[in-house]
């Protein structure tokens, strides 16, 4: 295990992984507490699975993009870590399960010889950066967001303004108005425009801000039509730093950026975004798409001649599975991956014909498919023959029946139903009774196994949420109906109202339900969207309301799908985000980390990221204080506030000045070396101030 250690070339990286064993090391030896240990595991990709004693990697893909070399080394490490199943989610990453947590530091290490991180995929981190899987090749687009997708992975990437937030913090790249990365519910997306100045093409992004999923859906506010790229990454850090100050850490329903945004108004966020920017490091920051552009090269290889197949099926993979580029002479193709999984042997033969025949790369989408991108035109024959082998030719990409769903109770934790069971059979009704909606590309039918919305099923126009209802003294697995969600394009979207909730077990049912009352009452081209909101959420309650009744249950209706025993209810302890429960001892330890972590950022000359760590130390230790003696600390700005109030001015800590002069001196000074050592020096002291406090008290 020690092997990495000489292997890995950046010392950034070695470190983490050398910090990661050492923590699991503690962490086995009981000196760790179970629930911090939880906090710093899962930024780093390692995932508590529902089986005991196992682990779910996260392997994070800034905007899906995977070369071939890459994707063999994944399936390299699933093979010999996992079980040859890769996973991809609907936030571009792919996941691998059942992973013991000992051997997590050298899985990390095998992915990161070819530049594959698992760093912040999952807890209160800045999650995977997505972006639509067609940037760069679409042709609408008014210019490729890839540039802008990455600049943004590589500069959130290990700061530290991003590592334990009170939530997760999602941002999304569209490549155009069409909005196909769902922009609108994120905390914070963006889509491109182009403002022509003086004669010359100027960049922007119109910027949405507050939106999400999860049990309460809130659509982003569009906070401005044109931010100029050069300040995208000032912007950026300067909303992640008030979410990390503002934003609610002991409420965990309450703690993401749409309920501090609902709590604080649109304007005053802004204010206070605004009044940030003098201590970013970066006033403007450019981003070379000139260079990135420049290198982008259209393969030319040299094509096997095959017969062209005549038959039914390649006419509708064409039709369907194969995507014009704004690249003349060259097509993309959409591979519909069943619920996001497929396994490594025919991963390795897809990453070596992407190698040899496309551009060596694929992008993984948001709807768990895979995109090859820069095929030449002539080269769909060949493609489609070699595609079939691996059983990659199922048409109906990114149509209706083409379902999304999270894992549900397969692996996770907070599963109530089995979603991955109910989107297989609803995926071979479409396909035996309703062929004619492989060609659909407007309805959408996702499901989630809870009411966190992996599976994205508040934003279907069909969607199906896990849970269960009671019958007697028993449950049974159980299914919310969500009708009239819809993309809009530029920034718009509206979530699907929950219409009825019904038996798992009659999924099926309610699914030809309602496509057969579509078919027979929509006008000719009504959008499903409008017909749903012409008819209203009553006349669906209705039509569908004897599928709710559990009169009639019999006794498959306890078991649930993709399962032989009958169902129990079973939750764990969710990971989603991070649920933390901060001893004192903990938290100092982890306020001396953040110290140490700020003095060697300031050796290093970073002194923006050694004022932060500084910042974050100061508050930790604050935090502790407060803990032990039983008083709130929702916010870090709550905390400066209660401290103050409880401990320097009544006397109890001497300190040089108020807590939150010391601390907000990280607002009012531009991040220079004379700052960062005075910042540091005067934390140093505060720090042991707590810490002989807490001592004494220990002892009293």
């Amino acid at each position: 295990m020690q092997s990495f250690r000489t292997e890995i070339e950046n010392p950034v990286v070695e470190k983490d992984i050398i910090d990661l064993e050492k923590k699991i090391s503690l962490f086995r030896g009981g000196k760790i507490d179970e629930e911090k240990f939880r906090s710093l595991r899962l930024a780093r990709g390692i995932y508590g699975q529902r089986q005991p004693g196992v682990q779910m990697i996260r392997i994070k893909l800034p905007y899906g993009k995977v070369n071939s070399k890459q994707l063999h080394r994944i399936c390299k490490v699933s093979e010999e870590y996992s079980t040859g199943r890769l996973h991809i989610t609907t936030r571009q990453d792919i996941q691998i399960h059942y992973v013991s947590l000992d051997r997590t530091p050298e899985l990390w290490a095998e992915l990161e010889k070819d530049d594959v991180t698992l760093r912040e995929a999952c807890g209160n981190t800045v999650r995977n950066i997505t972006a639509s899987e067609r940037a760069g090749v679409d042709p609408v687009e008014p210019f490729d967001v890839t540039p802008y997708a990455d600049a943004t992975f590589k500069y959130m990437l290990r700061n530290p303004i991003c590592q334990e937030m009170g939530r997760k913090f999602k941002m999304a790249f569209s490549c155009s108005e069409e909005d196909t990365a769902l922009t609108y519910l994120h905390d914070l997306g963006f889509i491109p425009q182009v403002k022509n100045v003086d004669g010359e093409e100027v960049r922007g992004f119109k910027v949405l801000l507050g939106g999400g999923l999860g049990s309460q859906p809130r659509h982003a506010d569009q906070v401005t039509d044109f931010l100029e790229v050069d300040k995208l990454i000032p912007f950026i850090e300067g909303v992640v730093r008030i979410f990390d100050r503002y934003g609610e850490r002991a409420k965990r329903m309450k703690a993401r950026m749409k309920f501090l945004i609902k709590e604080t108004g649109v304007e005053e966020f802004l204010r206070l975004v605004e009044e940030e920017q003098k201590a970013l490091p970066f006033q403007t920051y450019p981003i070379d798409h000139k260079s990135y552009e420049a290198a982008q090269t259209l393969p030319n290889p040299e094509i096997p001649a095959v017969d062209t197949p005549t038959d039914e099926a390649y006419q509708r993979w064409l039709k369907t599975n194969v995507l014009p580029q704004k690249q003349e002479g060259y097509v993309s193709i959409g591979i519909k991956v069943h619920l996001g999984d497929f396994y490594i042997d025919k991963a390795r033969q897809l990453a070596d014909l992407v190698a040899k025949y496309a551009n060596d790369e694929i992008r993984l989408s948001l709807r768990q498919n895979i995109l090859i991108r820069d095929v030449k035109e002539e080269a769909l024959a060949f493609f489609y023959q070699e595609l079939k082998k691996l059983d990659m030719v199922a048409y109906g990409y990114d149509s209706l029946g083409d379902l999304t769903a999270c894992p549900g109770t397969d692996t996770c934790n907070l599963g109530i139903a089995s979603s991955t069971g109910a989107a297989h059979v609803l995926e071979e009704v479409i396909f035996n009774e309703y062929p004619q909606y492989l060609d659909n590309k407007d309805l959408t039918i996702k499901i989630s196994g809870c009411m966190n919305a992996c599976g994205q099923h508040n934003m279907a126009s069909i969607g199906f949420q896990g849970m269960s209802i009671k019958v007697g003294k028993s449950v049974i697995p159980a299914l919310q109906v969500l009708l009239g969600g819809a993309t809009l394009g530029a920034g718009q979207g509206r979530f699907s109202d929950k219409v009825i909730k019904i038996p798992s077990k009659r999924a099926p049912q309610a699914l030809r339900l309602i496509l057969d009352d579509y078919d027979a009452n929509a006008g000719e081209a009504e959008a499903f969207v409008d017909y749903y909101d012409r008819q209203g959420q009553m006349y669906f309650y209705d039509y569908l309301k004897p599928l709710s009744s559990t009169e009639d249950v019999v006794d498959a209706d306890f078991i649930d799908w993709g399962n032989e025993e009958e169902y129990v209810k079973a939750v764990g302890v969710g990971e989603c985000a991070g649920v933390m429960i901060d001893l004192v001892a903990t938290l100092l330890l982890e306020a001396r980390e953040k110290l140490a972590d700020g003095e060697e950022k300031i050796l290093e000359g970073r002194w923006s990221d050694g004022i932060y760590h500084t910042y974050a130390s100061l508050v930790n230790a604050a935090k502790a204080i407060l803990v032990a003696d039983g008083h709130k600390t929702n916010s870090y700005a709550q905390i400066v506030e209660q401290f103050d109030t409880e401990f320097t001015s009544t006397g109890k800590i001497q300190l040089e000045g108020s807590f939150s002069d010391i601390v907000y001196q990280i607002q009012q000074n531009e991040p220079s070396e004379a700052f960062a050592k005075a910042y540091y020096a005067q934390a140093e002291k505060v720090y042991h101030a707590i810490s002989d406090y807490r001592a004494k008290e220990v002892e009293a």
